[in-house]
């Protein structure tokens, strides 16, 4: 059986993580013969920027939009992304769609050109606000 080509990863951590998240995952797919590219985005993980000094959510993500940048021109990577990182995933694919293979989400945000990053914070904070007040309805009661 002929080996599969060698793929390379690019994976992208979440919210208050850094690529040492993915130190797992990344040994797996390594031994598994691909490339893997474990970014850390602003000011996480060993990343030199700190939280201060970030003014916007595209500095957050300034390390991926570098990488996609770096890359070949002939050359394709799949983007896996975890939590906060799928944002990011989800610009770079708008910026570099020749760059990208594919892209997985792992459990994360994916807006798209129905679903704006506000409406889904819109729809989280809801769900919040209900689940807070559905809590606190059944903590009264109780009393």
């Amino acid at each position: 059986m002929e080996r599969e080509k060698e793929r390379h990863l690019a994976l992208v951590h979440g919210g208050g993580h850094g690529a040492w998240c993915w130190y797992k995952v990344a040994a797996l797919l390594k031994s598994s013969g691909h490339q893997v590219t474990a970014l850390d985005l602003a000011a996480s993980g060993i990343h030199p920027k700190q939280a201060e000094e970030l003014n916007s959510i595209s500095e957050y993500y300034e390390p991926l939009m570098k990488f996609l940048g770096s890359l070949a021109a002939e050359e394709r990577v799949i983007l896996v992304g975890h939590s906060l990182g799928g944002i990011g995933m989800c610009l770079a694919m708008e910026k570099f769609p020749k760059k990208i293979a594919a892209a997985v989400f792992v459990s994360t945000w994916m807006p798209g050109p129905d679903l704006s990053l506000l409406t889904l914070s819109q729809e989280f904070y809801f769900s919040i606000s209900l689940t807070t007040s559905c809590v606190l309805c059944f903590f009264l009661s109780s009393y």
